[in-house]
């Protein structure tokens, strides 16, 4: 039996995408948040589907309406009634492996980072919308704590993550870094772990995700946030994360290409001025485009052309994530990409109402 993690450019079924409620701490940002999703669900489907786990019939037929007239063809959504306590699709949504040239996604445990935050309905959505016969794909359950924001993989064998994110006594306090690292290569056949002890972005909840600071981009290139700012309190933490990036090698032993994004100026939350955590790492990979949060700041245009020379073979897309980071997470941490051979048969709107 052979098992392989997917990179995240593998080709791809579908963007998975968990719309808030009322409910949510969304609550009071609700139209904007809303507007974010609207604006990538359009920007999405211009390549591949999306699957949008709701909160009740109302939102769903709402959502009918809204993207009909938003020109969005039915047959590249799929909309399924399913509660959630958030919308952080990444971390609560299954991780794809290839075994024996099957897909399977495997249902980590989601703890809301840690037990920070509510996350029992959460952690039942990928079991709920395998029930409602959205997977072709088996899902098999795990019992360790993990979330897809912590783990990027070059899809030759290599896992990137960090240190104060796996390692963290919050997530799974029996299990020491062997035990984590024979797990990973377990349940994802992966033969090398390269581990970051540096970096971290204020306001972030995550305890440091790798999809906050560094991303494969192909497997010989690492796009990272480089902070430039010396007075800035994260200079020192960056700095350090861009040596180790520098000494990191790839399986032949060669260095990796390394591609630095801007640091873009502070955002501070408007009720009570916190920082929040705005990060060009958190782009999203399409099948034929890249998704980059912006955050109306100069920089944008920086990490736009960044990005360009990371794909140059792919549209580059921007979204305006300041409503996001409100949250403190940003564009990739609300979806989860689905490879090809995830999902059932494409479905129109009609057909799953």
């Amino acid at each position: 039996m052979t098992q392989r993690l997917l990179p995240e450019w593998h080709p791809q079924d579908a963007v998975q995408l968990t719309w808030p409620s009322l409910e949510s701490d969304w609550a009071p940002l609700l139209e904007r948040i809303e507007a974010t999703l609207e604006a990538m669900v359009v920007a999405i489907t211009h390549y591949q589907r999306v699957l949008i786990s709701v909160p009740d019939q109302a939102t769903h037929e709402r959502l009918i309406r809204t993207f009909r007239q938003l020109g969005v063809p039915d047959d590249r959504l799929i909309l399924i009634e399913a509660p959630a306590d958030d919308t952080w699709a990444r971390d609560h949504g299954p991780i794809a492996i290839q075994r024996d040239g099957k897909i399977v996604l495997l249902d980590y445990e989601f703890t809301g980072w840690g037990g920070k935050f509510p996350a029992t309905r959460d952690n039942a959505l990928t079991g709920r919308l395998h029930e409602a016969g959205v997977f072709k794909a088996p899902v098999e359950p795990r019992d360790l704590v993990l979330e897809g924001g912590a783990i990027d993989t070059d899809g030759q064998g290599t896992l990137l993550t960090t240190e104060a994110c796996l390692l963290n006594p919050n997530r799974n306090p029996h299990f020491n870094r062997q035990a984590i690292e024979a797990r990973l290569r377990e349940d994802f056949g992966v033969e090398r772990i390269l581990w970051l002890t540096q970096g971290h972005l204020e306001g972030d909840d995550t305890d440091s995700h790798i999809d906050t600071l560094a991303r494969f981009c192909d497997p010989g290139t690492l796009a990272y946030v480089r902070c430039d700012d010396r007075d800035d309190p994260h200079y020192p933490a960056l700095a350090a994360m861009e040596e180790e990036l520098n000494t990191l090698r790839q399986a032949d032993g060669s260095p990796y290409r390394l591609i630095p994004l801007p640091w873009p100026r502070p955002c501070f939350d408007p009720d009570d001025g916190h920082r929040l955590p705005a990060t060009y790492a958190n782009f999203l990979i399409l099948n034929g485009a890249v998704l980059v949060p912006i955050y109306g700041d100069a920089a944008d245009i920086q990490a736009l052309d960044a990005l360009a020379t990371a794909f140059p073979e792919r549209d580059i897309l921007p979204i305006d994530c300041r409503s996001v980071i409100r949250q403190h997470g940003s564009l990739h941490c609300l979806t989860m990409q689905l490879p090809r051979g995830t999902l059932n048969r494409p479905s129109s709107i009609n057909e799953e109402h």
